[in-house]
C-alpha cells in the first residue's frame, strides 16, 4: 500500500546519500534514507583517501578521534622503469580515513538532523505517475513497501539501476576502469607520510597502483585496470614489482573488494521529474583520480537545495530541478574540463614516453616547484596555480607536446 512517509527519498546510505540527507533535514524537508545493507558503512569499497582542505571547507575537519588513519605531506610516483618522481610538500595535505567509521559519522549527522534510515532495505524499482517519479518500491525483510515522496534523489552508487528506469543516460561505459582494494598487513621499507603511486601496464594497464600506509603498520593498497583481472594484476604489483615487492613482499591480505570506477566525466543529464541523481551515479568523479568522495559531497549540497527549494515552491518538474545541474556546472564545469582532458592524455602516452616524462619532471626540479600546493581536488584551479611557476610552465609545455604528438 502506497503512504506519503516523507516528502524526499534517497535512495544510498554511503556518504552522498547520508548528506544530501543531512542537507535536507536542516533545511526542514522530511527525509528517508534507503540502504540496501543491514550497516552503515559495510562493505567499504574506497581507500578513504582524501583533501583535507577540501574535508575542511565542506565542514568535516578535524575529523573525531579514530577516523583519520594518517596524514600524508609527500607522493612518491614510479614509472614503468621505475623512474621515481617525488612530491613532498610543507604540510600535510591529505588524510586517509577508516571508511566504515567516515560513514557513520556522516549518517549519525545525517539522523541528528533529522532523517530517518532503513537499512536492510533495498530500492527494487521507482514509482511513477504521468511522467513523474512520485516514490520508490523498498523490499526488505518483512516484504515489499511502497512509498511515496515528492522529490526522489538516486545516490545508489555505479550500479545506476533507478538511473536508467528514470530514463537518464548511464555512466560511460567504455570509462570503466575496473577496481581492487586491500588491506594488508605487514608493510615494510614505507615512508610514513608518503603515498606510494606505480604506473605502467605490466601492474595497472589504463590506471595507476596506490599504497597508502597506515600507523599501525598495515597498508591500504589497490589499483585499477581497463581490462583483464585486477586481482591478478595486485598479485603480480605485490610480489613481483622491483620497488612495490620490497613494500609488500611479505605482506598478507585481510581485506579485499572489487568494484569499478567511471572516469568519464559527469553524466550529461542528471535530473528527471521527481528525480535528481548525485555521486558517482551521476559520475561526479574526478577523471584523473577516480576519486569522488569530495566531488560527490559537493554536488550533495546542491542536490539538497534544490530539492528543497523545489518542494517548497511545488515544483519538482525536471526544469525545475534542472538548477541543480547547472549549479554543479558552475562549481565544478573547469575541473572536470581540465581532468578529462588529462585523462586523455595519460591514456594517450606510452610506457616509455611516461618514463621520459618523469625523468623530465625530475631535471626540471617540478617536485620542488609544487612544494606550497594546498588543492588537489579543484585541478583545473590548481593548473592555474602551477603556470605561475616556471618549472611548472615548462612541463606542462613539455605534456602538451607530448599529448599533441600522441594525438596529431
Amino acid at each position: 500500500m502506497m503512504k506519503t512517509v516523507k516528502e524526499a527519498v534517497v535512495v544510498g546510505g554511503g556518504p552522498v546519500g547520508s548528506t544530501t540527507a543531512f542537507h535536507l533535514s536542516q533545511l526542514g524537508v522530511a527525509t528517508t534514507v534507503f540502504e540496501e545493507h543491514y550497516e552503515i558503512g559495510v562493505p567499504s569499497h574506497c581507500a578513504g583517501h582524501l583533501s583535507i582542505r577540501s574535508l575542511r571547507s565542506l565542514g568535516l575537519y578535524p575529523l573525531p578521534n579514530g577516523i583519520v588513519e594518517n596524514v600524508f605531506s609527500a607522493a612518491n610516483f614510479h614509472s614503468p622503469a621505475s623512474t621515481t618522481f617525488s612530491i613532498r610538500l610543507k604540510r600535510p595535505v591529505t588524510c586517509t580515513v577508516n571508511r566504515e567509521l567516515f560513514d557513520k559519522l556522516l549518517a549519525e549527522r545525517a539522523r541528528a538532523a533529522g532523517a530517518e534510515y532503513r537499512l536492510g532495505s533495498r530500492v527494487s524499482s521507482l514509482l511513477r505517475d504521468n511522467g513523474f517519479v512520485k516514490g520508490v518500491n523498498a523490499e526488505h525483510d518483512s516484504g515489499v513497501e511502497s512509498v511515496a515522496s515528492r522529490v526522489m534523489v538516486d545516490a545508489e552508487g555505479i550500479s545506476s539501476r533507478l538511473l536508467r528506469e528514470a530514463g537518464l543516460p548511464r555512466v560511460n561505459g567504455v570509462r570503466l576502469v575496473h577496481a581492487v582494494e586491500a588491506e594488508v598487513e605487514n608493510v615494510a621499507n614505507v615512508q610514513m607520510d608518503a603515498v606510494e603511486v606505480f604506473i605502467g601496464k605490466d601492474y595497472a594497464p589504463g590506471f595507476y597502483a596506490w599504497v597508502i600506509p597506515r600507523r599501525d603498520g598495515s597498508a591500504k593498497v589497490g589499483l585499477a585496470v581497463k581490462s583483464g583481472n585486477p586481482k591478478e594484476f595486485l598479485q603480480r604489483l605485490m610480489f613481483k614489482h622491483p620497488v612495490a615487492s620490497r613494500m609488500l613482499g611479505n605482506s598478507r591480505i585481510v581485506k579485499i573488494a572489487f568494484h569499478s570506477v567511471t572516469l568519464g566525466g559527469p553524466i550529461p543529464k542528471t535530473c528527471a521529474n521527481g528525480f535528481l541523481a548525485v555521486g558517482d551515479v551521476a559520475s561526479q568523479v574526478k577523471p584523473t583520480t577516480g576519486g569522488g568522495v569530495i566531488f560527490g559531497l559537493t554536488c550533495a549540497r546542491v542536490a539538497a537545495e534544490t530539492a528543497a527549494a523545489a518542494i517548497r515552491a511545488g515544483d519538482a518538474s525536471a526544469f525545475f530541478l534542472g538548477q541543480y545541474q547547472r549549479r554543479c556546472r558552475e562549481v565544478l564545469g573547469f575541473d572536470f574540463s581540465v581532468m578529462l582532458r588529462a585523462r586523455r592524455f595519460l591514456d594517450s602516452l606510452s610506457d616509455e614516453k611516461i618514463d621520459k616524462a618523469f625523468r623530465i619532471c625530475n631535471r626540471l626540479g617540478l617536485g620542488k616547484a609544487l612544494e606550497d600546493v594546498e588543492e588537489i581536488d579543484f585541478q583545473g584551479k590548481l593548473l592555474l596555480q602551477m603556470l605561475t611557476k616556471p618549472a611548472s610552465a615548462t612541463a606542462l609545455a613539455y605534456f602538451l607536446l607530448l599529448y599533441l604528438s600522441a594525438n596529431p
